[in-house]
This record gives structure tokens, sequence and C-alpha cells, in this order.
């Protein structure tokens, strides 16, 4: 038998990869001194967040189907592959869209023109992802439909909803037909701020509670009409909580500077949080698991919570400026962390997910023909034993 990692030298053996990759690739591609193409903040940001929703797609809602009896590393790098590609295909399709219509042209200031079709992703994060985390792909699952069916009926029944959010929230704002000096439903930052903490409050319950309190409500439908609900009110709270918190953390000059951006940064602190759920469950094993089971679930939350505030500060105060040479945004912030965290989320899920931790010795291999669904790589295998099963 090969020799084991415990769980926290496994864990920091990824997080070592996962920043080493990260920075490395920064510096090529997206540094603001030191890149190869000139990419920084657009269209960098709108590719890096359909990178993320097109492993979500091939991941999460298609469980790797037509890519679980490669091999690995051939199987991870080949879905890097097709990441990539699509990530960059659609960013090049809206690119030429906006040669006619004007709201998503390169040429608009502030990469507006990039934003607008990133914003319907960042609607996508909770749609097609609560989909799998909370639902337990319910219906279709639940209807007997397999893979890949399930997940083209998943992806094409969620696509509606998806694309009415972003109409009814976005494009108002955004959108060449919006009329000089109406009013917006919601502003941008906010609509961004008031999303993304849903989509916290969605990982929470999915990745690090296994669920709970929405399996409460019973199996099947009773548990997606619970989260559906559950993961809206409490992330709406959740928003107002963290633009207080950020409000004290950064203090009253920089918030009052931000002026309206400061809406937005529930979702730059809940981006630092994620990004530790993720690599928590996956790289670290959801540590603990022998505890009561309200015990596990208070220690992952307080335990990544506390990591995804430290990186806040480390990242606005000394990473994005002095490491990432990226602009100074307000007294001594620097940066914007949708788009360097999430970059780190992508080097997290390419490396720990589609590459099973290639060359760090953890849990054992699982073969090619009996590859694991990908919810029960990000969430735990059952509620009872609380281990986290790893696609190696």
């Amino acid at each position: 038998m090969r020799r084991t990692l415990p769980w926290w030298g496994f864990g920091l053996a990824n997080l070592v990869v996962v920043c080493v990759l990260s920075l490395g690739l920064w510096y090529l591609l997206v540094d603001p001194h030191f890149h190869v193409v000139h990419d920084y903040p657009e269209p960098f940001d709108e590719t890096l967040f359909w990178a993320i929703i097109t492993v979500v797609f091939l991941g999460f809602n298609l469980e790797f189907h037509w890519f679980d009896r490669l091999p690995q590393p051939l199987r991870g790098v080949v879905l890097i592959l097709v990441t990539v590609a699509v990530a960059i295909g659609l960013t090049a399709v809206f690119a030429a869209w906006g040669r006619t219509d004007p709201a998503f042209s390169a040429k608009v200031p502030m990469g507006m023109g990039y934003l607008l079709p990133a914003l319907f992703v960042l609607f996508g994060f909770f749609t097609y992802l609560t989909a799998v985390i909370n639902w337990d792909h319910w219906p279709w699952r639940h209807l007997g439909l397999k893979q890949p069916w399930l997940g083209i009926a998943e992806i094409g029944a969620l696509t509606g909803p998806t694309v009415v959010l972003f109409a009814f929230f976005v494009l108002p704002n955004l959108a060449t037909w919006a009329k000089p000096g109406h009013t917006d439903i919601i502003d941008l930052p906010t609509t961004i701020g008031v999303v993304y903490s849903i989509i916290v409050v969605a990982v929470v319950t999915g990745l690090l509670t296994e669920n709970w309190p929405w399996r409460l409500a019973g199996p099947g439908g009773r548990t997606a009409v619970a989260s559906l609900v559950g993961n809206i009110v409490l992330g709406i709270g959740l928003y107002f909580l963290f633009r207080a918190v950020v409000k004290a953390f950064i203090g009253a000059h920089a918030a009052k500077m931000l002026a309206p951006m400061i809406n937005q940064y529930p979702a730059e602190l809940g981006v630092c949080w994620v990004f530790w759920m993720i690599m928590w469950s996956n790289g670290f094993y959801n540590w603990p698991t022998g505890l009561s089971v309200a015990a596990n679930y208070a220690v992952r939350i307080v335990v990544t919570l506390a990591l995804g505030i430290g990186t806040f500060f480390l990242y606005y105060y000394v990473l994005a400026q002095h490491v990432l040479h990226e602009p100074v945004v307000a007294g001594k912030l620097a940066g914007n962390a949708l788009g360097w965290m999430n970059w780190m989320v992508l080097m997290t899920l390419f490396f720990v997910v589609y590459l099973g931790s290639l060359g760090i010795p953890g849990e054992p291999e699982v073969s090619a023909d009996e590859p694991e669904r990908v919810d029960e790589v990000f969430d735990d295998h059952s509620a009872s034993t609380g281990q986290t099963v790893q696609t190696r």
C-alpha cells in the first residue's frame, strides 16, 4: 500500500499546488505588468466566469459523462482543454455579438460590454449548482433519467429561469434599449452582492452541512423547495450582515470612497469564503468528520469563514497591489476579489477535481470504470460518517 498523507498534509499540499498554479498562470496571462496578452480585467473576468460555469455543467450537472472512462491524468487534461476552449469560445461569441449590439461591445467603457454576459453566469452559479448540491438533481434523477440526459434536461430546464433573472435584474441596467434616466430595479453592485450572498448560503449548506437544514423538509421536491426559499432568504440576510462587516473592516473613509460600490463587497468577502469551502471539502476531506454532526458542521463553518476573512484582508491590503499588481480602488484597498479568488477557485477545480490531486498521496484511487458522482465529490458521502468522497 502506498503511504498517504494525513488530512491536513493532503490539504496543505493541494493548497500549495493551487497557489503555485494560480500565481504562475496569473503572471503569464493576466498580471497587468507581466502578461503575454493584455486581458486584465476584461475579457479575463468574463472568460473566467464562463470557465467556472463550464465546470459546473461538465462536473456537476453531467457528472463527467463522456469523460469518466478516461484514465487520469488524460481525463483531467481533456476536461481542462474542453473547459478552456468553451470559455474562450463563448467570450468570442459575445464579443462578435457586440458588433451589432453596442451593449456587448468591447469598446464600452470600463469593460461593461464584457461584464454584461458575465452577469448571466453569476445567476447561473446559483441555478445550475443548487440543483445538484441542494436538490440532488430533483426532479430529473427521481424521474429515472440517466446521464447524459439527466444533465442535459437539468441544464435545459434551468436555463429558462436563469435568462429570466438575468433579463429582469441586469438588462435594465446595461441593455441598449434602457432609456436614459430610467430607474433600475436594483443597481448592479447590489445585484452582485445579493446574488453572490445567496450562492454563499447554497455552498455552505451543500458542502459543509450535508444539505442541512433543507433535508429536514423531506425528500425530493420538499427539500428542493425548502432549499430554494431558504437559500434566498438567508442569502439576503447574509448580504446585509456582510455589508456591515465589510464596512467595519475597511473603515468609514474607504467605504465612503467606494460609494454605491460598497454594496458589491458582500460578494467580495463571500468569494473568499467560497474558495475555502471548496478547498476544505475537497482538499482537506471536509474535516472534521468524527465529532457529533452539529460539531462537525460548526467547526467547518467557523474554520472556513475565519480563513475567508483572513484571505479577504490579505488579498485587499497585500496581495492585490503588491503581488498581483492590481490597481487601487479606494484608500488602501486594491483589486477585485471576484477576479483573483474565482481564479483560485478555477485552479482548485482543475487540479483537485479534474486531475484528482494528481501526484499527491491521498485516498485510494477510484478506478476509471467506477466513477464517483460529482455531487458526492463536493458533498459528504453520508450524514452518518461525514466522509468526503474524492475522485482520484
